[in-house]
């Protein structure tokens, strides 16, 4: 039957024109066709009696019904483009992997369409079954061109929209870094793991914020696997959001559940930066101590105080999550408990100026105790700048106006320059000749002894007796008292308001610390 089969195959080209390419029958189904011989031996006389066409053209055509119902009975499908086909693997090199498809086809993968990135697909070996994708019906070598690429894509993505749901976690290889995080790559679909979303051990904490530092340390991650969930997924905009803190997240569990608020712990400080220091503790823990709870008094930067390596205790003041918030200055005595028995109102104390700032100044009265001199209690005339006139570590004289212990807060006012014997004004000389204070901007500026001696001058006026008649002085008298009155309750008002101010900027401050 096959040395006749070129006569024989022209006979079967038209009658199973509708089932598959002729030259595809010749090369994969003349096997085929000698079962179906072999099942129904009558059917032999088809090839044999080629040399009577007429009477074989009548049996074609009633075996063509019988070989039909034989493939369909077989189930024998022809794979498409675009199909997923199942096979075993014959050979399997880095060049290529050749399948066997039913037993009746050859499939070939090569290239980059074998997508060993999948592990599934990475070592395959002759026997094993795997999924593949047509992208060619027939190669130059009659072949089913086949796919791991298009295949191994779908199942990632089926994996990804699991993970989403589930939170499953999975295993993602960094690609590369930028500044804001890390490129992640899972299988050949590629995500990004911000770096708030890293495990504390991988978080770079660089002091001063140096962000040329967090890149090469984002950097060093380059080629690493991480354990990582799924965050976002939208795959109509491509766009893949991987998190490795939710991992550790829930790993730690039951490990954060131990930590109460009220909790004390000691760890060791693994980073400094501009609003805290981290301390690790514990069962692979990490707490936060905010620069506002280092100590009690005000802290510029934590690098002054703290150092990497550092030993500290701290009391747990919050856990919300995976994070967990902790206190130095609370395990300290209050100092300011006992405030009240070292400063009084209206007492005049010595001051170290901390920090200048446009609403007023941080001032140091002793280690433990600092106040704010609010600019409208500085004697600032009109054009004069605050910035100019002060400096960090200048010393000068204030009167306490207000103290408040249980609110940590005390309103200072500065004493006269004139009276200061610690604080000297710089001063210059101006267009006029007129010696006054630098930065006032204006010839004549009064200045602060100007001020001093007017304020002179009109207490003595007032001290001169009356000249004028008796009702015009005890009218002058009334209105006098109705001022001074009036001027009382202004002050008043003028106190509950600079109070107000001083509230709101110290606020203000400790947010922006």
């Amino acid at each position: 039957m096959v040395a006749e089969g070129g006569q024989g195959a022209s006979l079967y080209k038209g009658r199973l024109n509708n089932l598959f390419l002729f030259n595809r029958i010749c090369d994969k189904f003349v096997p085929l066709l000698i079962i179906y011989c072999q099942r129904d031996p009558a059917s032999a006389v088809i090839i044999c009696n080629v040399n009577n066409m007429e009477e074989d053209k009548k049996i074609l055509n009633e075996e063509d019904k019988n070989f039909q119902k034989l493939l369909d009975k077989d189930d024998l499908k022809i794979p498409q483009e675009g199909d997923t086909v199942k096979g075993t693997v014959v050979s399997a090199s880095k060049a290529e992997v050749r399948l066997d498809i039913d037993g009746i086809l050859v499939g070939v993968v090569r290239g980059p369409e074998l997508y060993e990135e999948a592990e599934e697909y990475a070592n395959l070996k002759p026997g094993d079954e795997i999924e593949a994708t047509v992208i060619e019906e027939e190669n130059e070598n009659g072949e089913l061109e086949l796919s791991f690429r298009h295949a191994g894509q779908e199942k990632a993505w089926e994996t990804l929209r699991k993970a989403v749901k589930s939170k499953e976690t999975i295993k993602v290889k960094v690609i590369d870094a930028n500044k804001g995080g890390l490129l992640a790559r899972y299988c050949q679909i590629q995500g990004f793991l911000p770096v708030s979303q890293l495990a504390p051990e991988n978080y770079p904490r660089v002091s001063g914020g140096d962000k040329s530092k967090i890149l090469e340390k984002l950097k060093s991650f380059v080629g690493q696997e991480f354990e990582v969930t799924v965050m976002t997924l939208d795959e109509k905009e491509d766009k893949i959001i991987f998190s490795e803190k939710d991992v550790w997240s829930e790993k730690q569990k039951d490990t954060i559940a131990k930590y109460k608020v009220g909790t004390i712990v000691e760890g060791t400080i693994t980073a400094v930066t501009d609003f805290g220091v981290f301390i690790s503790f514990g069962e692979n823990m990490e707490g936060l101590i905010h620069i506002s709870e280092l100590a009690w008094q005000r802290i510029d930067s934590p690098a002054d105080l703290f150092k990497v390596g550092d030993k500290i205790k701290a009391e747990v003041i919050s856990v919300a999550g995976s994070k967990i918030f902790l206190s130095a200055r609370r395990l300290i005595k209050d100092p300011w408990e006992e405030a009240s028995a070292k400063y009084k109102v209206g007492q005049v104390v010595a001051g170290t100026i901390l920090k200048v700032n446009p609403f007023g100044l941080f001032v140091k009265l002793d280690e433990e105790i600092h106040g704010l001199a609010h600019a409208t209690q500085l004697g600032l005339a009109a054009g004069q700048k605050i910035g100019e006139l002060f400096k960090a570590g200048e010393k000068a004289e204030f009167e306490i106006m207000s103290l408040e212990p249980k609110e940590h807060r005390l309103g200072l006012k500065l004493v006269h320059p004139v009276k200061n014997k610690f604080l000297s004004p710089v001063r210059s000389k101006t267009s006029n000749g007129i010696s006054g204070i630098k930065g006032a901007g204006a010839k004549n500026v009064e200045t602060h002894d100007d001020a001093s001696k007017k304020k002179k001058e009109t207490a003595e006026s007032k001290a001169k007796p009356a000249k004028e008649p008796k009702k015009k002085a005890d009218d002058k008298a009334a209105e006098a008292k109705k001022e001074k009155k009036s001027e009382k309750v202004k002050k008043g008002k003028k106190m509950e308001k600079i109070k107000e101010v001083e509230e709101k900027e110290e606020k203000k401050e400790k947010n922006n610390l």
